[in-house]
């Protein structure tokens, strides 16, 4: 069962006297699991020429490394709690740093692909840990403006992750990608050994090794038929199997979960309306966010015409006005103002007016979208840290390894739904608008196809259009998703407080 408000208010340790250091350290050591996230994609081409590399191979060296990650996060969070979170650390930069060191002299593309996987585990590994670790080296009066610090990385990740592989490939062979990794992983090693304390929760339960089972192929595999549908088609027997053996092992999941007496996960967590609220906000706020930078890309490349490389520099301001504004600590203030159900809805409305205003005035020219980009960033730096925090304040202390999973694993749906959904309003709004006699869904196929210039312009506007009506639809949903949220939170919120009252009484009583 969940621990009441003031059980966890008991639970929550006090300050740890190096925790700015602490949070540092382990800052640096996420940063560079989640460059690895993007960093691999602009070495597409020279993986494929000196590894000789297939389509097919690419593929899987991109997603050997998320999958494994997005599949362990749950397993790693309850291995922290069981085994230590300083154990864990030290074991996630231990494998991270190995991976990368192997990837980095692989001369095939099975070794390569093998590394990325072995690196996933130690991915999954640290940003489970390291969020565990954020919640109990700080105490209640700054731990949002710290999980508001550690939630800024995945930003700078993304922002960052494709201009220092551009910059290591300008300079260095491919393999210098990842062999970057291998001195931060050594001074994480030793910061985490001398820094940060260890904790873990004293239990005689016997590990849930099926519930870790399950997670792990479940996860897995509905990650898999996400990555893997843009490509084969939403509707291919190998999606749809794919999708339906993860909901089968996720829901196979849920019911032994709620049958054992030692559940990895306990699933009395979902009957608290704040964790309620505070997951269906994580999920549409990586929704929003993963669909539109899917989206965006596009646009930026088929439509305004920007390479590869600009069109990334030019996403930027989303996650730069993320990293300034949590840096100066602004949703951590708002936060205690306001209450968490209000930053939130005020943070998912920017998120959403972020989204229409690209919609309604990126078509033409770089400047809109650029509005759209920075109000974007506001929304997500306020509305991050407070449903982060939210999640991880209706779980005991000592499940935090578990409620990091959670939100690590929220934050995986939640950005391939975003790609799923906003895709497929994309391609048929797209295929409704394209002249019939094209018959392709995709633009690249739709304009060689096309036979005169009046022709091309017709399908790059429908394309727009298209693009535009997807990001509508992605702004009312994360709109819809954030009022609901901040009601799910205010009604938790009111319910704790009447409990509280109650209490009260009838102890002056």
């Amino acid at each position: 069962m969940t621990a009441t408000a003031a059980e966890q208010h008991r639970l929550s340790p006090p300050s740890h006297p190096q925790r700015w250091l602490i949070l540092g350290v382990i800052c640096l050591a996420q940063l560079t699991v989640l460059l690895d996230n993007t960093v691999l994609n602009v070495a597409i081409p020279s993986l494929t020429r000196e590894l000789d590399a297939s389509t097919a191979d690419v593929q899987w060296m991109i997603s050997a490394y998320s999958l494994v990650q997005s599949g362990l996060l749950l397993t790693a969070g309850s291995s922290a709690d069981r085994y230590g979170r300083k154990k864990m650390l030290i074991a996630g930069l231990a494998l991270f740093g190995i991976g990368s060191l192997v990837a980095g002299l692989a001369q095939s593309s099975a070794q390569l692909i093998a590394a990325r996987a072995g690196m996933g585990i130690g991915g999954a590994l640290l940003l489970t840990t390291t969020l565990a670790v954020v919640v109990q080296i700080f105490d209640d009066s700054e731990r949002v403006k710290a999980i508001g610090i550690w939630s800024t990385v995945s930003s700078l990740g993304f922002a960052v992750g494709p201009l220092i592989g551009g910059v290591m490939l300008d300079h260095f062979w491919w393999g210098a990608i990842f062999l970057i990794n291998i001195p931060v992983a050594v001074i994480g090693l030793v910061a985490v050994a001398r820094l940060v304390p260890e904790f873990k929760t004293p239990s005689s339960e016997r590990p849930d090794l099926l519930g870790a089972l399950l997670s792990t192929i479940g996860m897995a595999s509905v990650v898999y038929a996400i990555i893997s549908g843009p490509e084969h088609g939403w509707a291919s027997g190998q999606v749809l199997l794919t999708a339906f053996v993860g909901v089968a092992v996720l829901t196979g999941f849920v019911l032994w979960e709620l049958h054992i007496p030692y559940p990895m996960l306990d699933m009395h967590f979902f009957r608290n309306q704040k964790f309620i609220g505070a997951v269906a906000g994580a999920i549409l706020v990586a929704f929003g966010m993963g669909g539109s930078l899917f989206l965006l890309t596009q646009q930026l490349q088929f439509v305004l015409g920007f390479g590869p490389l600009e069109a990334g520099l030019r996403t930027a301001p989303l996650a730069l006005s993320v990293v300034a504004l949590n840096l100066t600590g602004l949703g951590a203030r708002l936060v205690p103002r306001l209450g968490t159900p209000v930053t939130i809805a005020a943070g998912m409305s920017l998120l959403a007016a972020g989204l229409a205003a690209i919609a309604l005035l990126g078509g033409n020219g770089y400047g809109g979208m650029l509005l759209g980009l920075v109000v974007m960033g506001a929304g997500i730096a306020l509305a991050m840290p407070a449903m982060a925090n939210a999640i991880m304040s209706a779980i005991p202390p000592e499940k935090a390894g578990v409620g990091a999973g959670v939100n690590g694993t929220l934050a995986e749906f939640g950005n391939g739904l975003g790609v799923a959904v906003l895709g497929a309003v994309l391609n048929s709004r797209f295929a409704a608008l394209v002249p019939a006699v094209v018959g392709a869904a995709s633009l690249p196929a739709a304009l060689a196809s096309a036979t005169d210039a009046g022709e091309r312009a017709r399908i790059t506007d429908a394309f727009a259009s298209g693009l535009e009506t997807s990001q509508l639809v992605g702004a009312v949903a994360v709109l819809a998703g954030g009022l609901l949220a901040a009601a799910l939170l205010r009604r938790a919120e009111q319910g704790e407080s009447a409990r509280a009252e109650s209490a009260g009484a009838e102890t002056a009583a």
